[in-house]
């Protein structure tokens, strides 16, 4: 079993208006919801390439019950602490009128978690990943939690001698690389923020001997997969992007699939970015579909480095 970790749950809202007025009363002219989150987003993916998946959050209030039962959702074990408040609803604004104003975001705090919460998170997590060969970490924490809460799971997982894959930024990230741990996945602006360079083979050589598999997306660019004795250059070229969102997720969910699956390295590659386009194909938040994915894994190029 896969299991993915998704500290901060969401509701993801896109929300239609024609233009938005400054200082006016501004009416949604149509809304759709999906379950979010980096972990969920992951979780989806999972479960659509038909890996038993299980998805550990924190869940609060209404909108936690809400994302449980989402049908998207349906034939993954849910696990996790309830939080007291409710989990956030992150809103993408789109505008067809107004361009400035179109792709805004706006994005709800989400509750907070106490000492008491983390401690059953912790207590939680190390039950759950007893079932599980590969562990997927992705995304923020919310209000409350320890700044090095990925560093003391990582800790745990190499305890346990499990492969863990970390998805995450900031000060998060800062004290995860302070320990040895499977795999990393960061984007171009991520990898700049903690290494002050997008370079795939200078970052590769600062993690050298503390994480084996190391995967930096940059875009159209496509996906730079190193490991401990390879390094690969994959991509592949779609006619229509859709959305974006959840696209580093997909792709996360696609080298965690071939991990588990014991697949080779090249192939992992191919994996990582045929799921990362197949969800700019679906209009869906955070989606893939099966079929997108088996298409692409055939035209993905790859080359060494």
């Amino acid at each position: 079993m896969i299991l993915t970790v998704c500290p901060n749950p969401s509701i993801d809202a896109y929300a239609w208006l024609q233009r938005f007025e400054n200082g006016q009363a501004n009416r949604i002219t149509n809304l759709k919801e999906y379950p979010g989150g980096k972990g969920v987003h992951v979780a989806m993916a999972l479960k659509e390439l038909g890996a038993k998946v299980s998805l550990m959050a924190n869940w609060a209030g209404t909108n936690g019950e809400w994302i449980k039962n989402a049908p998207q959702l349906m034939g993954i074990n849910k696990l996790g602490p309830q939080l007291t408040g409710n989990n956030r609803t992150c809103y993408t604004f789109r505008s067809s009128e107004d361009k400035a104003f179109d792709n805004s975001e706006l994005l709800e705090p989400g509750p907070e978690m106490t000492l008491e919460d983390w401690n059953k998170f912790i207590l939680e997590f190390k039950l759950a990943i007893k079932a599980c060969s590969i562990i997927c970490l992705s995304g923020s924490w919310p209000k409350g939690a320890p700044e090095d809460a990925y560093a003391q799971l990582l800790q745990i997982c190499e305890k346990e001698g499990k492969r863990a894959i970390l998805d995450c930024s900031g000060i998060q990230l800062t004290n995860a690389l302070k320990h040895s741990f499977f795999g990393l996945h960061i984007n171009e602006h991520e990898a700049n923020s903690a290494f002050g360079t997008q370079n795939s083979a200078e970052i590769q050589n600062f993690l050298k001997n503390k994480v084996s598999l190391i995967a930096i997306t940059k875009g159209k660019e496509g996906l730079f997969l190193h490991s401990e004795n390879q390094s690969i250059h994959a991509n592949v070229t779609i006619a229509e992007i859709k959305s974006t969102v959840g696209s580093g997720d997909c792709l996360t969910a696609g080298i965690a699939y071939a991990v588990y699956k014991e697949f080779s390295l090249d192939v992992i590659a191919k994996y990582g970015v045929a799921c990362g386009a197949a969800n700019c194909l679906n209009e869906d938040l955070g989606m893939l579909q099966l079929n997108d994915v088996t298409t692409l894994l055939a035209k993905a190029q790859i080359a060494p480095l």
